[in-house]
């Protein structure tokens, strides 16, 4: 009995020993992921077009860097995949899908594995995330576009997120697309009207102005002033 007990005792001491560790830990991804969002919205909103691309590349070999030093957590590979979009959006020139598609198929397969990770990391970001791909890439023999999986992973992030200002704005943009106005309307006000995201007032005041454009698209389709 003495022994268990002193075994259980060892095990307490670790676990208290480690719990700091986790936390700094923890902490310390928090803090390098919210750099990488901030970074992001200055390379999406804040950055000439002729500029963006240099930018996003150098914002990808940061983001893999962190999924490489964290690999057990989702947080990194969702912005890495995050990143990568940006970078496949920023490149041009008549080889641009060439070259975009590689980028577009990481980021799928990292969102993925962050999904094994933890699924619900991050508001449900890995199926906003993952929705956006699949509507905005080609099918077919170029690429892995699907619009009834781009559909069901959209209504995934809604339902698990339902006043999130990114899965609102796709699902409107989705809808968009699919030339649905009505059904994308809503979306879009709402995007505009929800509080903006304390720590991320370049992302929230960008994303609103998006939504606010696509919103004055839809009202004209729908004739509404």
């Amino acid at each position: 009995m003495r022994t268990i007990r002193t075994m259980l005792g060892s095990l307490l001491a670790i676990m208290l020993l480690a719990a700091p560790l986790a936390t700094a830990q923890a902490d310390e991804v928090n803090e390098a992921v919210l750099d990488l969002q901030h970074q992001w919205a200055k390379a999406n909103y804040a950055t000439a077009e002729g500029q963006k691309e240099a930018v996003f590349k150098a914002l990808v070999d940061s983001s893999a860097g962190l999924a490489a030093k964290y690999p057990q957590r989702a947080e990194p590979k969702i912005w890495e995949a995050i990143i990568r979009a940006g970078y496949a959006g920023a490149m041009g020139g008549m080889s641009s899908l060439f070259n975009a598609m590689p980028q577009m198929e990481q980021g799928r397969d990292l969102l993925l594995a962050a999904e094994k990770i933890d699924p619900l990391s991050m508001h449900g970001s890995i199926y906003t995330t993952l929705g956006s791909f699949y509507y905005m890439v080609p099918g077919g023999f170029i690429g892995f576009g699907d619009k009834d999986k781009a559909l069901q992973y959209l209504n995934k992030a809604i339902a698990l997120a339902p006043d999130d200002m990114d899965a609102n704005y796709f699902m409107g943009d989705y809808w968009l697309e699919q030339k649905k106005y009505e059904n994308a309307l809503p979306y879009f006000e709402k995007v505009i009207a929800l509080q903006d995201v304390v720590e991320r007032p370049v992302y929230s005041q960008g994303r609103k102005a998006e939504a606010a454009e696509k919103l004055a698209a839809v009202k004209k389709k729908l004739h509404i002033k």
